[in-house]
């Protein structure tokens, strides 16, 4: 990404979209019951919330009515349904993990079989997005958290704890290609969600080879733990590898959500929040609800004067339901330089 003379002018800038992660597969209902739906209802209600305090991308997940994150892909489809009534304007993005959190007390915390996660492909009613990781990888939520992060929460305990610190995310390149061909199929867009420079430059060599003929919308993953760090050095970094034509999301966790989104705010970059990714104010005297960390959002960037973007206006910026037919046609509307045998042509 290029920033010239300018570029931190709001009148430059795409409006903002706001991502919410309000369902928050890691923690346990008692962790924070004021914002942790758990009946059918209580989840679309809290995506409606979430669309009226100026979300308009939703990043699902599911519970049981016992509260666990559910694996059942049939509780999805009922999710999506009642969204899809509720506010048809939202964007709905799927959680590629389907659920991490452990199945039952002891059992380590895990993403599902290969075979489970490509079914997301085939999810009625059909999703807009479903992220996406690449590259086999660790994924230790816990090792960017201190002692009052989880204090008095259900991840305080070790057995709990040691499930997600030990978590990786299975995702080998002949499993990466084949889901991205089997949403591509049933025009659901890839949303990747990346660790650093290392997996944005296998997804490039993805579109070099046509095996990933779709829009470049990606999200920078700055948890630690075998992702980034949240520091401004591997966001510079991670920024510079980014070509124009990409979307760009930033995430964090914990304390380090809200000044990572205000970087991304002032850069022209876009937002995510949700008690998936921080569930404290930044003084942690008191839990803070997805809504609230959305306004939050919504306040901050209405003071540097960038607009926050519409449903309609998201569509457009996240450019759903463009997909190429070629790899030369891919790099050219992601940005990329051409393939080199375009070069010598």
């Amino acid at each position: 990404m290029h920033f010239q003379d300018g570029s931190m002018f709001p009148e430059n800038q795409e409006d903002l979209v706001i991502t919410c992660a309000p369902y928050g597969p890691e923690w346990e209902p008692e962790d924070f019951p004021a914002d942790i739906p758990i009946t059918m209802e209580e989840q679309i209600q809290k995506a409606v919330d979430c669309y009226e305090a100026g979300a308009t991308v939703l990043h699902l997940h599911v519970r049981e009515l016992d509260g666990k994150g559910s694996k059942r892909l049939s509780k999805f489809n009922e999710l999506i349904a009642g969204v899809r009534e509720a506010v048809p304007e939202m964007i709905i993005q799927v959680g590629g993990s389907i659920s991490f959190a452990p199945e039952s007390d002891g059992e380590a915390a895990k993403w599902l079989s290969d075979d489970t996660r490509h079914m997301l492909a085939e999810l009625t009613p059909v999703p807009d997005q479903v992220t996406i990781a690449i590259n086999t990888n660790q994924m230790n939520i816990i090792e960017q958290m201190c002692d009052a992060d989880i204090a008095g929460t259900s991840l305080a305990d070790p057995e709990l704890k040691y499930a997600y610190q030990e978590m990786t995310i299975p995702a080998g390149p002949e499993w990466v290609e084949e889901h991205i061909r089997r949403l591509s199929a049933n025009g659901i867009q890839t949303h990747f969600q990346l660790s650093g420079v290392s997996q944005l430059e296998t997804v490039e060599r993805m579109m070099r080879r046509g095996a990933a003929n779709v829009p470049l919308i990606l999200t920078w993953v700055a948890i630690g733990g075998g992702f980034d760090a949240p520091n401004i050095y591997n966001l510079a970094n991670f920024v510079r590898a980014c070509p124009d034509g990409s979307v760009l999301t930033l995430e964090s966790s914990m304390l380090n959500v809200l000044p990572i989104n205000m970087m991304a705010i002032a850069m022209g970059l876009h937002v995510r929040c949700g008690i998936e990714d921080n569930i404290w104010t930044q003084r942690r005297d008191r839990k803070m609800s997805s809504v609230e960390q959305i306004q939050q959002l919504v306040r901050i960037s209405e003071e540097f004067g960038r607009k926050v973007a519409t449903a309609e206006e998201a569509r457009r910026i996240y450019r759903l339901g463009e997909f190429y037919s070629s790899a030369d046609e891919t790099l050219a509307r992601n940005g990329f330089a051409p393939n080199l045998h375009r070069l010598r042509a």
